[in-house]
């Protein structure tokens, strides 16, 4: 089994990358596979509307110009998805907006390839916006009919420099709790 973690953030080593490493480790004590994409090093062009993953039906995006397909291969092989993002202007950022587009409409295209794995969205936000960026990143779990796994609270966490949201004592246990019922859930249905 395996989880793919994608980190939405411009900075690789953030706040979002804190809370996905909480989430995840929680799921490696398990005996589960992880890994982090950083969409920082990685180019993901917006969907340009073409519609040529209908057309084609080949499990990848007509694009071939960045990393998105090669990215989405490890999310078709994986068993599941952690996203995060911070909150850039209320809302997830434009790399994170840019792979759900894409991931939504290829996965569509191709029969609902990601049909019942496990999705959670995990937002680091200074102040406002959180609860937006975490319903943009639901919405995809939604429209894919995939499992969404919750914890004892809404995943977000608060703090502006890289490490605050360590100090957010109520989220890492949620973060923590959310990567045990990702396992459970996992090892239920595995």
């Amino acid at each position: 089994m395996k989880i793919i973690g994608i980190n939405g953030s411009p900075n690789k080593n953030g706040n979002t990358r804190i809370l996905l490493e909480k989430v995840l480790g929680e799921v490696e004590k398990n005996g589960i596979e992880t890994e982090i994409i950083n969409l920082s090093e990685q180019k993901v062009n917006p969907c340009v509307g073409c519609m040529g993953c209908m057309k084609l039906k080949n499990k990848q995006c007509v694009i071939k110009t960045d990393s998105f397909n090669e990215i989405f291969e490890k999310i078709i092989e994986a068993d599941g998805i952690v996203l995060g993002s911070p909150v850039y202007t209320a809302d997830i950022t434009a790399q994170m907006k840019a792979f759900l587009d894409r991931t939504g409409i290829v996965a569509l295209a191709n029969g609902g390839l990601l049909n019942r794995k496990v999705g959670a969205a995990v937002v680091a936000s200074r102040r406002g916006g959180a609860v937006n960026a975490f319903d943009s990143m639901n919405h995809l779990f939604q429209e894919q009919q995939m499992v969404m796994i919750g914890s004892t609270y809404w995943n977000i966490a608060y703090g502006l420099a890289p490490g605050d949201v360590e100090k957010d004592e109520e989220a890492m246990v949620n973060m923590k709790n959310l990567g045990e019922n990702i396992s459970w859930l996992l090892e239920k249905i595995g």
